[in-house]
């Protein structure tokens, strides 16, 4: 089957998919964190000293999903950012900035509580495998995280529950990288993260129900697992204002969900391109 590109403006339903799946949603948010801190420097939270900044910019994210016969898809969409000492807005994420812990002049711990939209799932004809099946929804997904900065790597970890209640399943992300600056216009972040997702959100995305059996797809329960990203994120700095953005990852897939009869692959992977404008 031919690869499928949605673009901006669509079907309402159409558009609002493209626009808010959880893929676009983190690829648009780190990006623009980036921005605001490689044009001034590091001036701590919301930009050059605490002060407020935006950003606006557009992009195309190309993204492959594990389900057998899913079309890679890809989505052109716009990105916003806002941030200033009290809270940060990227993508369809928001993070509410607690007290930092400054332990010396080259580390803290931030601290904040999130929360993010994820429209993500599938419909029943979004690929053979599926038709039957009743849709899975994404939903609002909150929590809390915590982030270590140093001068050597900065590591993450973020905790959060669907809040919606349609999986009713927990998450939790670990993630280190470390930014490289090449002279004073190109900036280089690899990453490594490791995602842990309960047995609900297992069962409710990759699970088959006893009423959704057939021939080809048996019954099966979700466990809880662990995928492991591996990704590089490069930024063009023209100047202040402008900047262009490439992000590529690859995601491993856990057992729990390599093993669903829903899937037939063993990896996820995603590309990013984009340019945005800071004000």
């Amino acid at each position: 089957m031919a690869p499928q590109t949605r673009f901006l403006p669509q079907a309402p339903r159409a558009l609002a998919r493209a626009v808010l799946s959880s893929a676009a949603v983190l690829c648009v948010s780190a990006p623009l964190s980036a921005f605001a801190a490689g044009a001034d420097g590091p001036g701590g939270p919301g930009g050059k000293d605490g002060e407020s900044s935006w950003g606006l910019g557009i992009g195309a994210v190309s993204s492959q999903k594990a389900y057998t016969g899913y079309d890679r898809e890809t989505k052109v969409l716009p990105m916003l950012s806002y941030e200033n000492r009290w809270v940060k807005v990227a993508g369809l994420g928001v993070t509410g900035k607690l007290p930092s812990w400054n332990i010396n002049p080259s580390q803290r711990v931030d601290f904040g509580l999130v929360a993010r939209l994820d429209l993500g799932g599938y419909e029943q004809d979004d690929a053979p495998i599926l038709n039957g099946m009743a849709e899975r929804k994404g939903g609002v997904w909150v929590g809390a995280k915590a982030e270590w900065k140093t001068d050597l790597f900065d590591l993450g970890g973020e905790w959060t529950a669907d809040a919606s209640g349609h999986s009713k399943g927990q998450k939790f992300a670990v993630t280190l990288e470390k930014t490289w600056r090449l002279g004073g216009q190109v900036m280089l972040t690899p990453r490594l993260g490791a995602n842990w997702v309960d047995k609900k959100y297992v069962d409710y995305y990759y699970g088959v129900r006893a009423s959704e059996v057939r021939a080809d797809r048996a019954f099966y329960q979700g466990k809880s697992t662990t995928n492991v990203e591996v990704g590089l994120r490069t930024m063009y700095l023209f100047n202040r204002h402008h900047a262009m953005l490439l992000d590529l990852s690859v995601t491993g897939l856990g057992s729990a969900i390599k093993d669903s009869p829903l899937v037939d692959r063993s990896t996820e992977n995603r590309v990013f391109v984009g340019y945005q404008y800071r004000f």
